[in-house]
């Protein structure tokens, strides 16, 4: 007899402590809004909810790169529309210039202006970004090019930087793309053996200098053509850096509703049902004041009564 009602206190403490239980859980889902806090809380979504996180994760990583490379791009392009002006500027002078009637006075004051769009467009091609230049390549902490004025018999620039643009962006969507362009390829195009292509920017610039300073009307209506072409190369690294925007803002709308669904997955997982949780707290807390009433209930037998 004394062995039955061991029995039913060790049940009752076991139920007791089962209700206390479930109402510890309840309790913590509702305080902290999920349903797993940890892994024992449910070992079958711990994998999932782990590769989720992952994802995640890596997907705000290309997103903050996209972020950076949408500011380059938009960067690049108004260096470059700059740049594309300047030009515009230089041929508009070496116009005036090629005039016959030029003095030699007014030839020299033009010179002066080519070489202040010179020292704009070297500025240009050092354009920065967070204290990165972004025409530097894989060096971007390394200038692209100094304005030199005693190097009037190359193209009046000392160049900085050498290195390659190698850096790639993931697209979300699978694979990458190039990004940027080198100031070498933007500014001072080269033919395959080292020599100034014609539409090699700074030297366009420098030969119109150098046939202002000569006097000859000719020697300076000799430059516009390369100076055209080299405006017709500017509008096509602008239009390098338009489709980057382009394909960065495509990336973009691809990893923000990716990152929206990965999100909507990992709470579909690890969040609580609040509602639920509150029921099953208010449940539990009910069966353990009845547990406890019903134990109150029961008759105190020692071994005294028994023995008698």
């Amino acid at each position: 007899m004394i062995s039955l009602l061991e029995g039913s206190s060790q049940l009752f403490i076991t139920e007791l402590g089962q209700i206390e239980q479930e109402e510890a859980q309840a309790n913590q889902q509702v305080s902290s809004g999920l349903k797993i806090t940890v892994a024992s809380d449910d070992p079958d979504q711990i994998s999932s909810l782990l590769q989720l996180r992952s994802d995640l994760a890596r997907n705000t990583q290309i997103q903050s790169n996209l972020t950076l490379a949408q500011n380059d791009a938009q960067a690049a392009d108004n260096a470059l529309s700059s740049s594309i002006q300047l030009m515009d500027q230089a041929v508009t002078l070496a116009s005036q210039g090629a005039n016959a009637t030029m003095t030699t006075q007014a030839e020299q004051s033009i010179a002066e202006e080519i070489q202040g769009i010179q020292q704009q467009m070297v500025a240009n091609s050092n354009t920065t970004v967070l204290g990165r230049f972004i025409f530097s390549g894989d060096d971007d902490s390394t200038q692209a090019y100094t304005y030199d004025a005693t190097a009037t018999t190359t193209n009046c620039v000392d160049q900085g930087s050498t290195s390659a643009s190698t850096r790639q962006i993931e697209d979300p969507a699978g694979g990458s793309f190039a990004a940027s362009l080198t100031a070498q390829q933007i500014f001072d195009d080269r033919n395959s053996d080292g020599t100034y292509a014609d539409d090699n920017v700074f030297q366009a610039l420098n030969n119109l200098y150098n046939a202002l300073m000569s006097g000859s009307s000719d020697a300076v209506a000799g430059t516009i053509s390369n100076l055209q072409a080299a405006s017709v190369h500017l509008n096509s690294m602008q239009s390098f850096y338009g489709e980057v925007e382009d394909r960065v803002q495509s990336a973009q709308t691809f990893v923000n509703s990716y990152g929206t669904q990965l999100q909507t997955e990992i709470s579909n997982i690890q969040d609580a049902d609040i509602p639920t949780a509150v029921m099953e707290m208010t449940q539990a807390s009910t069966a353990e004041e009845a547990s406890l009433q019903m134990e109150a209930k029961m008759p105190q037998s020692t071994l005294f009564d028994y023995l008698g």
